[in-house]
């Protein structure tokens, strides 16, 4: 199957190309996605975010462990610990409003990296779910890795 999409950020394989195409084809089963791959818990709520990118305009798909606070859903840009931001934050930091897919429901949200002290609130909430983040954390360097809230748009 080819990617209808020109993607700039996500893979063009591995398993977030994989994990990409299940949306795309079975939204329902792709939302729990089998974390223990890379040593979680196992299955774990995902989500799909939609970014433009700032620079290309192209669009960019991305699948993301998230966890329900407050009015919003939390996500981490983490970039498995890499001493970079992924491009997906940087191109959403340039949007007003992004798309987020939550298994089959698809809608707009805002966007807001969260500061202390709420962000070490989030984060610790985040590694209980899935406790590589802190390794992540630790590879990153002296990169402090964005919490980021969605808030859906009604």
């Amino acid at each position: 199957m080819t990617d209808p999409f020109n993607f700039i950020e996500a893979s063009a394989n591995g398993w977030v190309a994989e994990h990409r195409k299940l949306y795309a084809e079975d939204p329902k089963t792709a939302h729990l996605w089998d974390s223990s791959i890379f040593g979680g818990p196992g299955p774990l709520p995902t989500l799909l975010l939609t970014t433009i990118g700032r620079k290309s305009g192209k669009i960019s798909l991305m699948p993301l462990l998230y966890s329900e606070f407050g009015e919003g859903y939390a996500i981490i840009a983490s970039k498995g610990g890499d001493a970079r931001h992924p491009g997906w934050y940087h191109n959403l930091q340039a949007l007003e409003v992004v798309k987020v897919q939550i298994a089959e429901e698809i809608f707009q949200a805002t966007t807001r990296t969260v500061v202390n002290p709420e962000r070490q609130v989030i984060w610790e909430q985040m590694v209980t779910m899935y406790p590589p983040f802190a390794d992540y954390k630790a590879s990153a360097g002296n990169r402090d890795i964005p919490v980021i809230m969605l808030k859906r748009i009604d």
